[in-house]
């Protein structure tokens, strides 16, 4: 499957993608389904959870030429299928089967609730559907209670990125009907009129850039991070990152106890039974900085002082035969492997106010210091040594 910059891209055509979207609309499951294009990417970058839920979804469509270029860059082919033509095929879909549908709209968008109505009735005028108008952040009980009494076998999310994908991430399965839960960004602007459409001849140049620039200039911020900067981290990530080392921290987080030192260690969210130190990319800063925003953020807790902080204590190769090769469909970047600092801190809060993120971990505890490296994952073993002589050394 190809991967740009860290995030999965479906390599089926525009047909295969229908065909196999036909086929789970028979089957008794929900499927998500969301369309990336070179702005929700770079997104992706600043928002781990977003990186994690893209990467959940069960197809995921390229909408934006950039991607097709960055998968030429990487030897792919990448088919394309806008979000707005991916909309229309599916009320098709649905309106030829019978399948009834739900729009999530969010109420402050461009297009308005009746706006919505007006064109579906116009535009699929068999199409059984309901326009339901929400907040971005949560799908309210009686809204829930609603759409399920309806009973629609598709529904379309226009929050836009991220708050689509989380909010249909988070609420699939409490659907009750659902076959097919699609974040599909500003699509129905372009079938209410709110938005106009770049020519044919543009898109097929990729050009709608340019398009949306001449007609809402107020965009371009967006526009220069979704072709530019966007194509400028696929160059890098092709052609300098996949011969470096990542800059990397290991935190070792210990408390006091009777006994001596215990340990916090974390099981990854993508591999059970793979325990390990909190760690993370320093992503440019020292790595007391990184190694305390790092454990903030994987813990839920500031509760901690920092004794030490050491650079490049242990380097590893990425290869498809490393015990953690997975680490490479994480990152954001293509390395060569990782060179990895480590922060040493005491914990000086209690444990309930440990709370880990769902993308990265699934589950905490803490270990003594004697049990920690026949206690984590084989592949981390090395290093750990090397880190607990470090924490023996403040002794």
């Amino acid at each position: 499957m190809p991967n740009i910059l860290g995030i999965n891209i479906s390599p089926l055509s525009r047909t295969e993608t229908l065909s196999q979207l036909e086929r789970w609309l028979e089957q008794d499951r929900p499927r998500l389904l969301v369309t990336p294009n070179p702005e929700i990417i770079l997104a992706a970058h600043q928002d781990e959870e977003l990186f994690f839920v893209l990467n959940k979804a069960d197809l995921a469509p390229a909408d934006g030429f950039g991607l097709k270029l960055a998968g030429w860059l990487y030897g792919e082919n990448i088919p394309r299928l806008t979000g707005a033509d991916l909309v229309d095929e599916m009320l098709k879909m649905a309106q030829l089967k019978k399948l009834k549908v739900v729009v999530l709209n969010w109420y402050a968008g461009l297009s308005k609730k009746e706006e919505i109505k007006n064109a579906l009735n116009k535009i699929y005028p068999n199409l059984d559907y309901l326009v339901i108008d929400s907040e971005r952040f949560e799908i309210k009980p009686a809204d829930l209670l609603e759409i399920n009494n309806f009973s629609p076998a598709i529904i379309f999310c226009n929050f836009g990125a991220p708050y689509q994908e989380k909010i249909l991430y988070h609420n699939i399965e409490k659907f009750s009907a659902l076959r097919l839960a699609i974040g599909c960004g500003g699509a129905f602007d372009f079938l209410t009129g709110q938005i106009t459409r770049a020519p044919q001849w543009l898109r097929k140049l990729g050009l709608e850039w340019l398009w949306r620039l001449i007609k809402q200039p107020k965009r371009w911020p967006r526009i220069v991070n979704a072709v530019f900067v966007f194509t400028a981290k696929v160059l890098e990530a092709k052609l300098i990152s996949r011969f470096l080392y990542r800059p990397n921290v290991a935190c070792l987080m210990y408390k006091q106890t009777d006994h001596g030192k215990d340990i916090l260690i974390v099981e990854r969210t993508d591999e059970p039974g793979h325990w390990q130190l909190p760690q993370g990319g320093t992503d440019g800063e020292d790595i007391t900085t990184a190694g305390s925003r790092e454990l903030k953020e994987e813990t839920g807790t500031s509760n901690f002082i920092v004794k030490a902080a050491y650079k490049n204590l242990h380097r590893y190769k990425f290869s498809n035969s490393h015990p953690i090769a997975n680490d490479t469909k994480r990152h954001k970047y293509d390395y060569r492997g990782q060179k990895q600092g480590l922060l040493i801190a005491e914990f000086t809060g209690r444990d309930e106010e440990i709370k880990i993120n769902f993308w990265d971990h699934r589950d905490w505890k803490w270990i003594s210091a004697e049990k920690l490296v026949e206690t984590i994952h084989p592949a981390r073993r090395q290093s750990a040594i090397i880190y607990l002589a470090k924490l023996e050394s403040l002794n």
